[in-house]
């Protein structure tokens, strides 16, 4: 194996990975070298792969950029970083994202029993531009889509696509973040592989009708007595 060019290659990695985070962050340079107690100067020679930081320092580093430390030397490439190959056909994609949301737009009007002409006045656009919305044939601005969902008592994330990559992407971060806020031994319970048959119950019971819960209850006092 050739060690010197092992060692290379991941300087040039984990330098990559840290300018993206930094820069997906906003954070500057000078930010991140303060945070580690070093100079922008070398910042700069970490994410050229010149140099590669300590240890300690990409724990702090990776914690100040909320990113995985694992990422930074798994030898599987991180899933941020090829996640857009599955959105394929992004053009097709666009258009039946806007098709799809000027429909549910159409029918959140008709279900408060609006007409076209009193919604248009309520936000400030034109007649012809909520058609166009409507019809799918324009693209909504994120602000003007917030009013409008507001007009119809609606919230934006019922519009937020429900399938595909971004929903699956969307549906884990949140999954994550509720994780996170867990009591720390309940974190630790769902973490051991010992537990899952445990938790496989748990979804079971949570799925079961209030009758259901009842019997099972019941066959469990008979077992006990």
């Amino acid at each position: 194996m050739d060690y010197q060019l092992a060692i290379n290659i991941l300087s040039k990695k984990i330098g990559v990975l840290l300018k993206t985070a930094r820069i997906r962050r906003g954070e500057s340079k000078k930010n991140c070298a303060e945070v580690i107690g070093v100079s922008s100067r070398m910042i700069s020679k970490y994410e050229s792969g010149e140099k590669s930081p300590s240890l300690p320092e990409l724990e702090i580093l990776a914690y100040y950029l909320d990113v995985p430390l694992e990422n930074f030397w798994e030898e599987t490439t991180p899933y941020h970083q090829n996640r857009m190959e599955s959105l394929t056909n992004l053009e097709k994609r666009l258009e039946l994202r806007n098709l799809k949301i000027g429909a549910l737009l159409r029918k959140f009007r008709q279900e408060v029993k609006l007409s076209m002409k009193e919604v248009a006045e309520k936000i400030g656009i034109t007649t012809y531009r909520l058609k166009s919305y409507e019809r799918g044939s324009f693209p909504v601005p994120i602000a003007e889509l917030k009013a409008l969902v507001r007009v119809y008592d609606h919230e934006l994330n019922d519009l937020v696509v429900d399938s595909g990559p971004i929903a699956e992407w969307t549906h884990a971060r949140k999954a994550c973040d509720s994780f996170v806020k867990l009591p720390r031994e309940l974190q630790e319970f769902v973490l051991k592989p010992v537990n899952r048959p445990y938790l496989d119950i748990a979804v079971k019971l949570s799925q079961m009708s209030v009758d259901q819960m009842r019997d099972v209850a019941e066959r469990l006092l008979d077992i006990t007595l």
